[in-house]
């Protein structure tokens, strides 16, 4: 195979929260950017339209084989770059195999019943970055239940963000389809130019779930030998707060629902001042 990636454009820009951001360690943000660029190769395959299931799963298994020193073929270098940083840190494949596990999942799932199938897929599309980043920075994996939260409330934020367009480019639909029909909606409904009151009760369900993953997710900064890591998820724990505040209140099928740079910037200055004020007393 010559090449496995389908690239789609998609970068570090284009997350709710930074990577590798200048608050880490600058001996690791190389590190970061190298596990960032391999979950984008692999998130691209699979959600890409345009492959057959089959080949999605070839190229996953071939990441992963990669990942496992099993192959040798260049057209996984970002594997290969991969195995290569986890080689130098320490920090176990299983970061990686599980984000592989939940891409190939996406590449034959299109729904999902209930929030507890939701929640499991989030713990192997989501998780796995968290507990990657605190194993890199040599810290308790004890702190695994606090970055598991905010992972996870960042993933289920952004199925809320693309709702509209996971349905219509790749009939994919995360949010739970009993939801649904408790509240009278159907999955057809992710087609029209605006929320209906039905679909409206299934985003402030998931809204509600965020709230609660959040609630677990703001003791993880205090848990953190890590001060700059401790910087780093203060800040992306107050985008993950105010984005699902902001879907409460907003239409992510009318518009997209995001933060403005002066947003993020104002997010970060009060996340840097939790920590500081906190590490301070």
């Amino acid at each position: 195979m010559s090449q496995a990636e389908t690239p789609s454009g998609k970068g570090a820009a284009d997350e709710n929260f930074p990577v590798g951001s200048f608050l880490l360690p600058k001996h690791l943000r190389p590190h970061v950017a190298t596990y960032y660029a391999f979950a984008r190769a692999i998130d691209d395959i699979a959600d890409n339209a345009a492959l057959p299931t089959a080949e999605k799963l070839d190229r996953l298994d071939g990441f992963a084989a990669a990942i496992m020193g099993e192959s040798s073929e260049p057209a996984f270098a970002k594997a290969h770059a991969m195995r290569a940083s986890l080689l130098a840190t320490g920090v176990t494949a299983r970061h990686c195999l599980d984000l592989i596990s939940a891409f190939r999942q996406d590449a034959v799932k299109n729904r999902y019943e209930s929030w507890a199938e939701l929640i499991d897929y989030c713990d192997r599309s989501a998780s796995p970055v968290g507990r990657y980043l605190l194993d890199l920075h040599g810290e308790n994996p004890a702190g695994y239940r606090y970055s598991d939260a905010l992972c996870n409330a960042l993933q289920v934020i952004n199925h809320m963000q693309d709702c509209a367009d996971d349905y219509a480019e790749m009939d994919r639909v995360y949010l739970p389809q009993e939801w649904m029909r408790e509240a009278g909606a159907v999955t057809e409904e992710l087609a029209r130019p605006a929320l209906t009151p039905g679909m409206r009760q299934v985003l402030d369900r998931a809204v509600q779930g965020t709230r609660g993953l959040l609630a677990e997710a703001r003791r993880l900064p205090g848990v953190l030998a890590s001060r700059r890591l401790a910087l780093e998820s203060a800040v992306i724990f107050r985008i993950a707060d105010r984005l699902n505040e902001r879907l409460s209140r907003e239409d992510p099928i009318a518009a997209r629902v995001a933060l403005s740079k002066p947003a993020v910037l104002g997010c970060s200055a009060l996340g840097i001042a939790d920590v500081l004020l906190r590490r301070k007393g």
